[in-house]
């Protein structure tokens, strides 16, 4: 049986701090020993990407203390920012670097450098990579996440239930989404935020000042994090995903609504329009505008409320999207290919 060691951020299963990320991480490990692969998780407490002194010396001793010829995969997170504990240990272990996120900096590039294989979570974040350092294209490999099959929402008639689910922070873009819908606030919409709160404490602060002074403070709602029935309610809710992205790599939630054909409105940047995709006959299951452009998300949530036979257009399409997704069983053998490939 192989064995493969993962080394994971301390708070991986943190419910007040959910991530994409994390979900990944958690359902690879757990579909990898569903392939016979044993798995030994070593979460590394610390600030991750910001690690202290203590949080480094806890990651040197976990390389450390694993025999030569050991398969270990990293979360980038974590194998992004420290580069000189990884490179003390790149020519004994087989180290493959999972990056959700790519930092594009030189302490990246150097830890990516000394990994026997790089896995991404999307086509963009591979291509990204390769055009920023000089890695082989034959190392770096994508594994798009999985998604689970779900009931298709019913949706309502009018289209009015919004729903974003992203932490909130600046680059999820929430403050260009209020933007927007403070210029349709003569539609009727709703619009339920799902996401940690505790990420970026004063931006979440000038978001509630921004809803009270928009006046939709009883439009607009941050419920915090949200997983596992909770979530599934939210998605068994909304009508349309918005997702105001400044940034994103491939956007796990884009997905997630699919798989219940809810349609999504999202931004063009990064790996989102990947994983939005397009429905079987070509339809795009979605709207995409440019990043930091209200006047454009607000002109596309215009058109969603107002117009049923574009709603009824999107709604065939996220549907029939739903067939051309892929299960997380997919995702894990990928990478089991990759660690296969570098096992000695």
């Amino acid at each position: 049986m192989p064995v493969v060691h993962v080394v994971l951020p301390g708070d991986i299963d943190d419910p007040a701090t959910p991530s994409g990320g994390n979900r990944y991480d958690r359902r690879v490990c757990a579909g990898l020993a569903e392939a016979g692969w044993t798995v030994r998780e070593h979460g590394v407490p610390g600030d991750w990407p910001r690690p202290d002194g203590p949080a480094r010396t806890h990651l040197a001793g976990v390389l450390a203390a694993l025999p030569d010829g050991t398969v270990v995969l990293l979360d980038g997170l974590v194998a992004s920012v420290v580069p000189e504990v990884l490179a003390a240990h790149a020519g004994r272990l087989r180290l493959v670097v999972l990056v959700h996120l790519p930092r594009e900096d030189a302490a990246e590039g150097a830890a990516l450098a000394g990994a026997a294989a790089v896995v991404t979570t999307s086509g963009w974040t591979r291509q990204r990579l390769l055009e920023t350092y000089p890695l082989r294209p034959e190392r770096v490999h994508v594994a798009r996440p999985g998604v689970d099959r779900a009931e298709p929402a019913p949706g309502s008639s009018g289209g009015a239930a919004l729903l974003c689910v992203a932490a909130v922070t600046r680059h999820k873009g929430h403050d260009v989404l209020l933007r927007a819908l403070g210029a349709v606030a003569d539609l009727p919409w709703t619009l339920d935020c799902v996401g940690a709160l505790t990420r970026d404490p004063d931006f979440v602060a000038g978001l509630r000042r921004q809803v009270d002074r928009a006046g939709l403070a009883a439009r607009v709602r941050l419920r915090g994090p949200r997983t596992g029935a909770a979530l599934d309610a939210a998605y068994a809710a909304a009508d349309l995903l918005v997702l105001a992205s400044r940034a994103e790599t491939y956007g796990m939630v884009v997905t997630e609504a699919l798989a219940r054909g809810v349609p999504v409105l999202g931004t063009g940047v990064g790996g989102l329009p990947e994983a939005l995709g397009r429905a079987p006959d070509g339809a795009r299951p979605g709207l995409l505008v440019p990043p930091d452009d209200p006047a454009a998300l607000a002109g596309a949530l215009r058109r969603w409320l107002g117009e049923p036979a574009l709603r009824d257009r999107l709604r065939r399409a996220a549907r029939d999207r739903r067939g051309e997704l892929t299960g997380w069983p997919a995702t894990c053998t990928l990478i089991a290919h990759v660690l296969d490939g570098v096992r000695v």
